[in-house]
């Protein structure tokens, strides 16, 4: 690994290994540019770059291998044969909501008396409440099956087992040192689990535990996949699952089959976010419009609007839903932009050389937005961030963190604890304390992250697949890198750097668009565009400056002609 170091950040990028990228490119018949990029990312033979680059269905795990397989088939399928009623439980969030309407949807459809519940945020709080076991009892449930939560609710599963009703919990969050006392656990992250692929979403596990039940009842697999992979692919990439594996599986057809979706829940959101018309959708589709969406209800208002839109049978009822889910997320943007900024006010008053965690928090907050606040803050200032609200009515902060590379959040809050509880993974995660304890909480925070962290955390990497000579940078080449796609967590994007390109021209457009021209050694000048950018955060973007440019590089389409198209994400002078 080669690592160049400018004023502000470093940029890393592996030596290319030529010899591996001519075998690529004489067995699979790709160019120099695909080739360098998949050997920086490990997939040296043939085979296994040929699997990457072409994924197939008939890749996917036997659901048979999932733990407590047999068992979860045969409560579910009883229950079906028996007429008992099936209490679905899921999450307020994207995976949460589509893996409980995939289950509502199939059970249904196999002919089972199903009731479908997801939580309140305010209201219940993540997982599963104790009063939602009191009402499935209520209700007469013999069945109760979560999905997305479940696998630490050993309490509430204690309960719902001593009021007469028999539990499955499918889940994909890490398990915990004892499984809940369950008549069947299917969680592929456990230590005795046989399938071939742990990081599914919630909705994933779902997926492929309902075409096992679909398998034995002799229903047409393809027909199955057709029909589920528009939830499935929702929850995965709204949930930031790393797309390799049977994650990419799920995402490159997934996307496929979306905007011919039967689903008029589904079509409804699409014609709000006014993708209706597309024939191909990208991940960020998901991630940036539909996902937005569907999360927006249970981040401000009630997440059973969101599964009521994909339990939607007509357009008529669906298009209302779609409507006032696309009000609520105005609503949390204004909600979010109101909150980024007082928080960035806050941490701006800061000598950001002495502070190796920021610890901020009001009390008029929304408690489903902090999350998001925590993540705009160490994107902007490249440190672990702890949001928090302040509930004067339960005496607590509860807030979200976002963390990078090097510092686990989860490990910081168990570390802490007593004195704050909650968990979560490395990157985020979720806590709460006392209000008493409020100063405690911060200075132990900032205590816990200077003890671990060090000034050159905090310069940001750019992480870049390889350093290409401007004759590889052709049209063919830059359309054989569609092949990679969909891009997402850990299958990002390809990035290169141009080092020592000259700018020509640079000038900023509307909604913080910064246009130039650069040159690069040996090639002929090109336009670029830098989204988020403008002369005021670069002042130095002149004429005549060299620069280290790190591009991302794609295909611009207008009126039948092509041309490629580079989005610089960041660029330095040269030393």
């Amino acid at each position: 690994m080669t690592m160049t170091e400018t004023r502000s950040i470093r940029i890393e990028s592996p030596p290319r290994d030529l010899q591996a990228e001519a075998r690529l490119r004489t067995e699979l018949g790709i160019q120099s540019l695909l080739a360098s990029v998949l050997v920086a990312r490990g997939f040296r033979e043939p085979s296994d770059a040929h699997r990457y680059l072409n994924p197939s269905l008939d890749d996917l795990g036997d659901p048979k291998l999932l733990p407590d397989y047999d068992i979860a088939v045969a409560e579910i399928l009883g229950a079906r044969e028996r007429g008992d009623l099936i209490f679905i439980h899921g999450d307020y969030d994207v995976d949460g909501v589509t893996s409980a309407a995939i289950f509502a949807r199939f059970l249904r459809k196999i002919g089972c008396k199903v009731h479908v519940h997801v939580p309140h945020r305010m209201k219940e709080g993540y997982g599963v409440h104790k009063k939602t076991v009191e009402m499935a009892a209520g209700m007469g449930a013999k069945l109760f099956l979560t999905c997305d939560c479940g696998v630490a609710a050993h309490e509430q599963v204690d309960q719902a087992r001593e009021l007469g009703m028999h539990v499955v919990v499918t889940d994909h969050h890490h398990v915990g040192d004892l499984l809940p006392n369950a008549q069947a656990v299917v969680n592929p992250h456990r230590e005795d689990s046989k399938y071939p692929y742990a990081n599914l979403c919630g909705a994933g596990v779902v997926f492929r535990l309902c075409e096992g039940i679909a398998r034995e009842l002799g229903h047409p697999v393809e027909g199955y996949r057709r029909a589920y992979l528009d939830l499935t692919v929702m929850g995965t990439i709204a949930d930031v699952m790393p797309l390799e594996g049977e994650n990419r599986i799920i995402a490159r057809y997934g996307l496929a089959v979306l905007p011919q979706t039967k689903k008029e829940g589904i079509r409804a959101l699409l014609e709000v976010c006014d993708l209706h018309q597309q024939k191909k959708l990208s991940g960020s589709a998901i991630g940036f419009q539909l996902g937005p969406r569907l999360n927006a209800t249970g981040r401000i208002a009630d997440a059973s609007r969101s599964l009521d839109l994909l339990l939607a049978q007509t357009a008529e009822e669906a298009r209302p839903i779609a409507e006032e889910l696309d009000a609520v997320n105005a609503e949390r943007k204004i909600r979010e932009k109101e909150m980024v900024e007082q928080a960035i006010a806050e941490v701006q008053e800061m000598n950001l050389d002495d502070v190796y965690a920021i610890f901020v928090g009001s009390e008029g907050w929304h408690a489903g937005i902090v999350g998001l606040v925590a993540g705009r803050l160490r994107e902007r200032f490249n440190r672990p961030t702890y949001a928090y609200t302040i509930s004067r009515e339960t005496g607590l902060i509860k807030g979200s963190a976002r963390s990078i590379p090097g510092f686990h959040l989860a490990e910081s809050i168990h570390a802490l604890s007593p004195l704050i509880g909650g968990g979560g993974h490395a990157a985020a995660a979720g806590f709460h304390g006392r209000i008493e304890d409020l100063d405690a909480i911060k200075a132990a925070v900032l205590r816990y992250a200077e003890e671990r962290l060090t000034a050159e955390d905090f310069v940001p990497s750019y992480f870049v697949d390889c350093v290409p000579n401007v004759e590889e940078l052709t049209l063919e080449a830059v359309r054989e890198l569609r092949a990679m796609e969909p891009f997402g967590m850990a299958n990002s994007e390809p990035t290169f750097v141009l080092h020592g390109a000259r700018i020509h021209e640079a000038k900023a457009v509307k909604n913080a668009v910064l246009q130039m021209t650069l040159q690069p050694k040996g090639g002929a000048s090109f336009k670029a565009s830098a989204f988020g950018q403008d002369e005021g955060v670069y002042p130095w973007y002149k004429p005549g400056i060299e620069v280290d440019a790190i591009v991302q590089i794609g295909i611009d389409s207008y009126n039948g002609f092509e041309r490629i198209e580079y989005r610089v994400k960041h660029a330095e002078p040269c030393p």
